[in-house]
């Protein structure tokens, strides 16, 4: 074992200039999928990846979805009886204001400092090419150059855009894409020197709210006082959301969430934490939240509601002292182990009803055909094969088990195909997925693809016996 160890450090150690150079050349490509003038760079992504796939020795095919690209991959393992493990992540990326954006262009990456800056270095690039550069280490590392594992890949372009087309490809390739395991690579790890295995992501679904008041704008001198201001009105609302604990005040929200036991709660507190660092490397600047909870069980094991956007009025450009005909506001709920989707919507429904000035007229939209479940890894021998690549790959021992917020298709996944899931990224909370300044740290990338090359030899090892 030691000397594999040496061969995917070394090979890795002696490849990170020209890994760099190629996920460089990847993250100058804008594939926003939420951007329909970025359609074609979603499509020169894919391709761009197929290529890189198929240099490795993967099979690799380029797929239309929806008006995204996704890319599906194979290379089969030496052994007609290895199992074959499904690994999903995303090329896709979030929209960006190059205008906040301070290192550089978010399409312009550089590298400083051991983090290369851009859009997509960390989410999901970067964890994309972990996973080619851990293969390539993993063949260097097989006595007879052939992988351990049959590996298929499914590499979406939609997924910033909550995959929209993901379940019609799943009934479409089943069989192409069916497996024993799936790796799910869209996640974060706590800090460099704490290597942990994600074993939870907290669900997803989000909502719109839009509030109506006057049938237009009007001056706010001629009807102050006199008529429903739905800025006010939807202000109203959301103050109502949570109370003075930070408890989320929606009758019935907290009924069928699982309780955290003593050994979820002992493997959170295995990894480092104290405030200053977490609000420096995440710049949330002050915690809140729900009362009674760590700061590590509130983002990964309760449920929470966000105001991600809110619009009334004249947010831009140049006021005009009027009351608005409406306001809207965009929530995400990410919801916890044991909640429904479908009874969180109309619990969120009835308060909305209980809470609206009677008066107002509103529009609520859940989107639920896009949300996404909680999902778990299960206890068992895949999840110890993942602890010690871990362990291999950072040269250092894994501390406790972690969760991510959330959320990703995991879910539909494994229940389409009967298999679990484990959960393997390179990012870090300090990366600023979706803000300004994404960027990845480079020694990350490294050591995920080391851990990624070992646990292929980890799963092999599993079904031939091998301890």
């Amino acid at each position: 074992m030691g000397d594999r160890d040496g061969i995917v450090a070394g090979f890795l150690g002696d490849q990170r200039e020209r890994l760099v150079e190629r996920l460089t050349e990847w993250v100058r490509i804008p594939s926003v999928a939420a951007d329909p003038d970025r359609r074609v760079d979603v499509a020169r992504s894919a391709h761009w990846l197929a290529a890189e796939m198929r240099d490795i020795g993967v099979t690799a095919e380029v797929v239309k979805t929806g008006d995204a690209h996704a890319v599906l991959g194979e290379i089969r393992a030496a052994r007609p009886d290895a199992p074959t493990v499904l690994v999903y992540s995303h090329h896709d990326v979030r929209h960006a204001k190059p205008e906040q954006w301070e290192q550089t262009d978010p399409f312009t990456p550089v590298e400083r400092d051991g983090r290369l800056y851009g859009r997509g270095a960390s989410d999901a690039k970067g964890q994309v090419m972990a996973h080619l550069w851990g293969l390539r280490a993993h063949l260097a590392s097989t006595a007879d150059g052939r992988a351990a594992v049959t590996l298929r890949f499914l590499i979406e372009g939609e997924e910033e855009i909550a995959s929209p087309n993901m379940a019609a490809l799943l009934d479409a390739r089943a069989d192409e894409l069916a497996c024993d395991a799936i790796v799910f690579s869209d996640t974060l790890q706590w800090r460099a020197d704490a290597p942990s295995p994600v074993t939870s992501m907290r669900g997803i679904v989000t909502a719109a709210l839009t509030v109506t008041g006057p049938e237009q704008d009007v001056h706010s001198g001629l009807a102050s006082g006199a008529t429903l201001n739905p800025a006010l009105a939807l202000a109203q609302v959301l103050g109502r959301l949570h109370d003075g604990a930070g408890r989320i005040r929606i009758p019935g929200f907290y009924d069928d969430v699982e309780p955290l036991t003593d050994e979820r709660r002992r493997e959170f507190e295995a990894l480092p934490y104290d405030d200053a660092d977490w609000l420096a490397r995440s710049r949330t600047r002050v915690v809140v939240g729900e009362e009674g909870y760590s700061v590590l069980e509130r983002l990964w094991a309760r449920p929470s509601i966000e105001v991600i956007s809110l619009l009334a009025g004249d947010p831009a450009g140049i006021e005009r002292s009027v009351i608005p005909s409406e306001a809207s506001a965009s929530l995400s709920i990410r919801t916890a182990p044991g909640q429904s989707l479908p009874v969180v919507a109309e619990q969120l429904r009835a308060f909305v009803a209980a809470e609206m000035p009677e008066k107002a007229k509103y529009s609520l939209t859940v989107d639920l055909p896009q949300g996404q479940e909680p999902a778990t890894t299960p206890d068992g021998p895949l999840l110890g094969a993942l602890e010690r690549a871990l362990h291999s790959g950072y040269g250092m021992p894994v501390r406790g088990r972690m969760g991510n917020a959330g959320g990703g298709p995991a879910v539909l996944l494994s229940e389409r195909f009967g298999a679990p899931v484990l959960f393997v990224g390179t990012g870090l909370p300090e990366d600023s997925w979706h803000a300004d300044d994404e960027s990845v740290d480079l020694d990350m990338l490294t050591r995920g693809a080391a851990s990624i090359a070992h646990l292929w030899h980890e799963i092999g090892d599993l079904t031939a016996g091998a301890s």
